[in-house]
């Protein structure tokens, strides 16, 4: 193996899981080689945890956030100066070719910037209300938190939890997907190396049964978690019924409505490169076109872009053997119910790479939107084309999916754009934007099956998530009013 088997990261240092669990292997997606292994933790491990970072919070908690955030101006220096290194963990353990890796990495350092400049934008309101009487709001840490991050982003999600909820005062456990733990070692070294004090920062590896743990553990607060619909709904159910704060993002089936007056060229690149951007594993990807009267124009040029990406230089594999094979699943069924396969990715090989998950980008014309394929999330680089004759039939397909996470117009009409964009059921929205996910400091955060839980993940409305409200009010004049407030 590359790399030694991993361990935890409690209270400031790398120490073996208290059990003897076998381990799991850790495999490069580019060429199925095994690069380590990845303990799976027990509920002790978890307990253990939580109580490093008990230890640590009252010292912590009461550090003023601005020294706090000096940490995280140190912690973003460092993720931009190893930003090679990290990009190289991201592309080995996940599979993204070194451009999105590196992008990835940027992002954790802007999500970091934005920590930077919560002591401006958190401050205490005050109000004298009446004379002589003051009323003022101060923001407190919960306490203990925990982020459950999921594979497709190995550095950038736990970056969305970690410098918000710790610059605010918390301190942390992330649990990082067993698929991609080498990076979530990285992050703990580099925090540690910019001065965070031993048990704000912990890092437990392990499955299911971590998880649970997480959930269940009275020393938790507050939970973040990102991942499939499915688990997102356990996470939260069972967060929640343990009387915890918990914020559970789920899957995705984005729209992207394509009007025949779009601009051919930049449609059907943004399109392309949304659907086949990390191999099509993130939330953000686009799903399903929405073809709206004539555009063949811009499917056939969708298809010259997509038949031109090179698999393993403009696309890298998805994430398992398994991935492939359902991925492929979904495809065959589509095809056999009817659906036209202009793009086929399903043969890919990787010439010196033949063990790798490639995925070639894939795009289905004549898609129904009765069919699997349009309405779950297939999570590869798979786009589907939906036909319909008029924007209000194309928003009816759109509205009528669960998932709520994002939609996109493609169009040269602003009355159109401001029409979708009222009407879509999607909590970030776009025009002419393949990839409509907002920069700092707006939030990230879709609607319905995309997200469970109140606020945002990260931006401004995370800050709701990680602190609790405290409102005081205070008297000095003997002669103020009296009435049935006082």
């Amino acid at each position: 193996m590359k790399y030694a088997e991993l361990r935890n990261y409690v209270g400031g240092d790398f120490v073996a899981p208290t059990h003897t669990r076998p381990a799991l292997d850790v495999y490069d997606p580019s060429s199925g080689a095994i690069i380590s292994r990845v303990p799976l933790s027990a509920a002790a491990d978890v307990d253990s945890a939580v109580q490093a970072a008990r230890a640590a919070f009252p010292g912590w908690s009461a550090t003023p956030i601005k020294e706090r955030v000096q940490i995280f101006f140190k912690y973003k220096t460092l993720l931009e100066r190893h930003i090679d290194e990290l990009a190289a963990l991201v592309t080995e353990e996940n599979g993204k070719i070194a451009s999105e890796a590196r992008a990835e990495v940027l992002k954790s350092a802007e999500l970091t910037e934005f920590a930077c400049s919560l002591p401006q934008i958190t401050p205490g309101e005050v109000l004298e209300v009446s004379r002589g009487v003051e009323c003022r709001v101060e923001r407190f840490p919960l306490g203990v938190v925990a982020a459950i991050t999921p594979f497709n982003f190995p550095n950038m999600v736990p970056n969305w939890s970690i410098p918000n909820a710790v610059a605010l005062g918390n301190c942390m456990i992330l649990k990082p997907s067993e698929l991609v733990p080498i990076s979530a070692g990285r992050i703990a070294e580099l925090l540690r190396e910019a001065g965070l004090p031993p048990g704000v920062f912990q890092v437990v590896h392990g499955g299911q049964e971590a998880v649970e743990a997480i959930c269940d553990h009275p020393g938790i607060a507050a939970i973040s978690f990102v991942g499939s619909t499915r688990v997102a709904k356990i996470v939260y159910k069972r967060a929640t019924s343990n009387l915890k704060r918990c914020l559970a993002l789920g899957g995705a089936k984005n729209h992207l409505i394509v009007m025949p007056d779009a601009d051919r060229e930049m449609a059907a690149t943004n399109i392309v490169a949304s659907m086949s951007g990390c191999a099509g594993q993130r939330c953000m990807a686009a799903s399903v076109m929405v073809a709206v009267s004539e555009t063949d124009h811009i499917i056939e040029r969708m298809a010259d872009v997509a038949r031109a990406m090179v698999p393993g230089k403009d696309i890298g594999p998805v994430i398992s053997a398994a991935a492939k094979e359902r991925i492929t699943r979904y495809i065959d069924e589509a095809e056999a119910a009817g659906a036209k396969v202009i793009v086929d990715g399903r043969k890919t090989t990787v010439a010196g790479k033949e063990n790798g998950y490639y995925m070639g980008p894939t795009i289905i014309d004549r898609v129904t939107p009765d069919m699997r394929i349009a309405q779950e999330e297939v999570f590869g680089p798979v786009l589907v084309i939906v036909r319909t004759p008029d924007v209000d039939g194309a928003l009816a397909i759109e509205n009528a999916s669960p998932y709520g996470n994002a939609a996109s117009v493609f169009t040269e009409s602003g009355s159109v754009a401001r029409y979708v964009m009222e009407h879509a059921s999607a909590g970030m929205v776009g025009v002419n934007v393949g990839v409509p996910v907002p920069r700092e400091p707006f939030s990230f955060g879709g609607w319905g099956d995309s997200k469970f839980g109140v606020g945002d993940i990260t931006g401004r409305g995370s800050i709701e998530f990680w602190t609790q409200s405290k409102k005081m009010t205070t008297k000095w004049n003997r002669e103020a009013g009296t009435n049935w407030m006082s």
